[in-house]
């Protein structure tokens, strides 16, 4: 099948749209900033105006059947100041507008037939030991009200005709990742140890299976609405630090306090705080089998191959 891919340029995109040309997919990915050189074989890439529905990308609708939005500005790499905060906000919902005005103004008989746009699982918040389904209810942070949003403006679609998967994502743990990086760069330096009191709930998932996870939304019809794209193995985030120790051989006993993270990243430290017991339990519903469920074996594969 043919399958656009915005903000197919990011890590999430290259390893999902590789994946699906390696299969024989026809795969288009929408980028600002088209770096062809660096595409994966056999992924065409169309420049794009996240602003604005209309345009040559506009063309690459015609034949495809389904759509992955994956576009927005990098959650983690800068400080949240409060331009910022509106900046991260604004990129995701004026891209996934483009996107749906543009399927509303193609043909109805060619329209493709799924979309399934990024979230993310702070969408629930800071919930402390509840267990935490598709069903449960958003939280209050910045980053709860800005997954809502995003979905909200995907979920535009539906009355399309389109079938909307809203997928809700953990850390990736990838090792192009930044966020990754940065979670184990304190054990390569021997100051590793537990983020606040470690008692949070540490959600993450293997890059190998979040394309997984991606690929049976696109995939299978049954599917739509929200999906927690989560590994089965979650933990208090304290025994995340000594797994990470534990398979880079580096000690897990410099905590860092909370107040020390708040003053140094404001806002940006509910990022490594806030936590939750989400379950993928949508996943598990529909029988994916993870390739990497396991902490120690995500771990071990990410960071022994270095």
């Amino acid at each position: 099948m043919k399958v656009l891919i915005s903000g197919g340029s990011g890590l999430i995109g290259r390893h999902l749209a590789s994946s699906l040309a390696k299969d024989g997919h026809d795969v288009v990915v929408l980028s600002r900033r088209p770096d062809t050189k660096n595409s994966p074989s056999g992924v065409r890439v169309v420049v794009w105006d996240p602003r604005a529905a209309n345009g040559d990308w506009v063309k690459e609708l015609s034949g495809a059947k389904g759509i992955v939005n994956l576009a927005g500005a990098s959650i983690g790499s800068r400080r949240w100041t409060r331009r910022r905060m509106a900046e991260l906000l604004s990129s995701r919902l004026c891209a996934t507008a483009a996107l749906v005005q543009a399927l509303e103004r193609a043909p109805a008989e060619g329209r493709p037939r799924v979309l399934v746009s990024a979230s993310g699982i702070d969408y629930y918040g800071d919930r402390g030991d509840e267990v935490i389904t598709e069903e449960s209810q958003p939280g209050d942070s910045f980053l709860a009200r800005l997954s809502e949003q995003w979905e909200s403006a995907a979920q535009k679609a539906e009355p399309l005709g389109v079938r909307v998967v809203r997928i809700r994502t953990a850390m990736v743990f990838g090792r192009d990742a930044l966020a990754f990086r940065l979670l184990t760069l304190p054990f390569r330096l021997f100051v590793g140890g537990p983020l606040g009191n470690g008692r949070q709930w540490f959600t993450w998932i293997h890059l190998e299976d979040i394309a997984g996870l991606y690929r049976l939304a696109l995939e299978d019809p049954r599917i739509a609405g929200p999906m927690n794209a989560v590994a089965p193995d979650i933990r208090p985030q304290r025994d995340v630090a000594k797994e990470i120790g534990r398979v880079m051989h580096r000690p897990a006993r410099f905590p860092v306090p909370a107040p020390v993270l708040r003053l140094a990243l404001g806002a940006q430290s509910q990022l490594l705080l806030h936590g939750r017991r989400a379950e993928p339990a949508k996943a598990r519903g529909y029988r994916y089998q993870f390739r990497f469920g396991g902490l120690h074996e995500a771990l071990e594969d990410m960071l022994r191959r270095r």
